[in-house]
């Protein structure tokens, strides 16, 4: 199948080339040579005939987005817009990368995949604005929400080895009342694999299981490389001068891609494999 991919360079984007490349052929769509802020992302999704659109490129810089919700709304949101406009003209199926953040973070469980949304930022809302882009465009997509992915170089996972490698004397300071999922973007992109050989359509969860706050990630990182010396102090959202407004607790439950067989692996499994690849990495270097 023929298959193109916005944010072919994100960390999310590089897990699915390296999943898909064996058994498609895939057209890579980049920053810098495609801008979702132009009415030409039709024109240009078109021109590569693909059968499928893997829409993972957005603006994801959280609080970037709370300094310029009007950006953040452009890519985001009318951005996906073009995108399900090109697919509209394709007659192919989307695959659009959403957040846990379309929620707004105060339930007691977690979310399932059509539990009310009510983001509290300006990111979660332009994710919101995409998913009824698509939804108002297109009848055959499958909008995927993830949540803390780790995988490429800028990620939760790194800024704790970068933090742990110089350590303040006070120790790290993580947040305990911010609770998500962590999630390897590779396990996301076999389950995106397996979920696009399917003809289900709709909204799924696809995160690896278990959720945990930002301090017992953080602690679970340094257990597993052997840096457990470090001091961990612990902090709340209020404690944390930051632009946006992360909400609180956003674990979701992977309820409709399980009943289909896809399923991901404990975060904990997921993050070994992650730190092993670091080691490994930086063992040839």
């Amino acid at each position: 199948m023929r298959i193109a991919i916005t944010g072919a360079n994100g960390q999310l984007g590089q897990a699915l080339q390296a999943t898909l490349a064996p058994r498609h052929d895939l057209v890579l769509l980049n920053r810098g040579t495609f801008d979702l802020l132009l009415p030409d992302t039709v024109g240009q999704i078109v021109a590569t005939h693909a059968q499928l659109v893997i829409h993972s490129a957005a603006y994801t810089n959280v609080d970037g987005c709370a300094r310029d919700p009007d950006l953040a709304y452009r890519i985001n949101g009318l951005g996906t817009r073009y995108v399900a406009l090109a697919c509209q003209q394709l007659n192919a199926p989307l695959v659009y990368i959403s957040t846990n953040e379309v929620f707004a973070g105060n339930a007691s469980r977690p979310y399932v995949e059509y539990d009310p949304v009510g983001p509290i930022n300006a990111y979660g809302w332009s994710k919101w604005a995409g998913e009824q882009a698509v939804r108002e465009l297109l009848h055959r997509f499958y909008i995927v929400r993830v949540a803390w992915l780790f995988g490429g170089e800028r990620n939760f996972v790194r800024t704790v080895l970068r933090l742990a490698a110089h350590p303040p004397a006070s120790g790290l300071r993580m947040v305990t009342d911010e609770i998500g999922n962590p999630t390897y973007a590779v396990d996301v992109a076999d389950a995106i694999a397996a979920l696009i050989t399917l003809p289900f359509y709709g909204v799924y969860h696809l995160v690896n299981s278990g959720a945990c706050s930002r301090y017992e990630c953080a602690q679970e990182i340094l257990r597993q490389t052997r840096q457990e010396h470090i001091p961990l102090t612990p902090i709340t959202l209020a404690d944390f001068d930051r632009d946006s407004t992360p909400p609180p607790y956003t674990a979701l439950a992977n309820v409709a891609g399980a009943a289909l067989g896809v399923t991901l692996r404990p975060w904990q499994m997921a993050l070994a494999d992650f730190l092993a690849q670091i080691e490994a990495s930086s063992g040839n270097e």
